[in-house]
């Protein structure tokens, strides 16, 4: 039997390629940005549906696994940092709390930000968790990071899995570091023509002149919050609202959208028509697809109890890591 999925605030579709990679049907998809719809609909041949907030959870198709990226705006480090207001009511975790009350799947995965876990001196992260154990859930939760799935990428995020079940899960372990990506595979080699992406002469030096050493291997470098430029074989995190000089390849340009989409683990075959301020805002909200495969295959495991004979398909080599 097919397990199925429900796809809430579901960008430009990470998730759901990471719980198609093991056989699942997605047959329900929730995402308000029309940008962002649109890109997905290109990919999945399928209109989302819009504001989860406007759509009664009883008008949600049955479905065994509720996944959610839910927005972190509330909780992220660089937001406002407003969190709870009475308890649940005013954020949108309420909402996936109320389609899991009413619907009962059989298991969910969140994700979030990292900060979610210290917001409030961890009191946002126990209200979440208390409403998911009251809700009658068996609880896991672990923060991972997309480098340790093989992507060129330092990008650390909370998962929060769920079973109505007592079932035995385990977090996927990290694999083998030779077998990870670094920023020389997933460089576009026509993006090195598109003049648009350089940056002016003055940045180039000024990023240059900040760094200590200058490996001779590609990098991409970030200036932080104090000043310093340091080189990496991997990317820092993208981020949807970072400027558009927050990434540099080399110092020399920025990201492309087939780069920034290969740093977060989509396909080859994944296709984009928005603007390149777009791609790079949905690249940025998006999740890390490798890591995604990674925990849904051991979910699989859980749902099925059957972990020694399980076979997984293999869409593509950069999405199920």
């Amino acid at each position: 039997m097919t397990l199925k999925f429900i796809d809430l605030f579901a960008g430009i579709g990470g998730i759901r390629l990471g719980f198609e990679s093991v056989g699942y049907e997605c047959v329900f998809t929730s995402e308000w940005d029309k940008y962002a719809a649109q890109t997905y609909k290109l990919n999945f041949g399928e209109e989302p549906h819009g504001d989860i907030t406007k759509i009664s959870p009883d008008e949600i198709p049955d479905h065994d696994v509720l996944l959610a990226g839910f927005p972190c705006q509330p909780f992220s480090i660089i937001g406002a940092r407003d969190g709870f207001e009475h308890e649940t009511q005013g954020t949108l975790f309420f909402n996936i709390e109320e389609i899991l009350k009413v619907k009962r799947p059989k298991a969910f995965m969140l994700e979030n930000v990292r900060n979610l876990t210290i917001h409030d001196k961890g009191r946002t992260f126990k209200v979440i968790l208390d409403h998911l154990k009251t809700l009658g859930y068996n609880v896991h939760y672990k923060i991972l990071n997309a480098l340790d799935y093989g992507l060129p990428q330092k990008r650390e995020r909370i998962f929060i899995i769920g079973f109505l079940d007592d079932v035995d899960f385990s977090f996927p372990e990290p694999i083998p570091r030779e077998n990870r990506l670094k920023v020389a595979d997933i460089i576009d080699k026509e993006a090195d023509n598109d003049k648009k992406l350089y940056v002016k002469k003055e940045i180039y030096k000024r990023r240059m002149d900040k760094m200590k050493f200058i490996p001779d291997y590609p990098y991409i470098s970030h200036e932080n919050v104090g000043g310093s430029v340091t080189p990496h074989d991997f990317s820092c995190a993208l981020r949807a609202g970072a400027s558009s000089n927050y990434l540099l390849l080399n110092n020399i340009r920025r990201l492309s959208s087939r780069e920034m989409l290969r740093i977060q683990g989509f396909p080859e075959t994944y296709k984009f028509d928005v603007s390149y301020t777009q791609t790079r805002k949905q690249a940025g909200n998006s999740v890390a697809v490798p890591v995604i495969a990674a925990v849904a295959r051991e979910m699989d495991k859980s749902l099925t109890k059957d972990k020694e004979s399980i076979k997984y398909a293999t869409k593509c080599e950069r999405c199920v890591g």
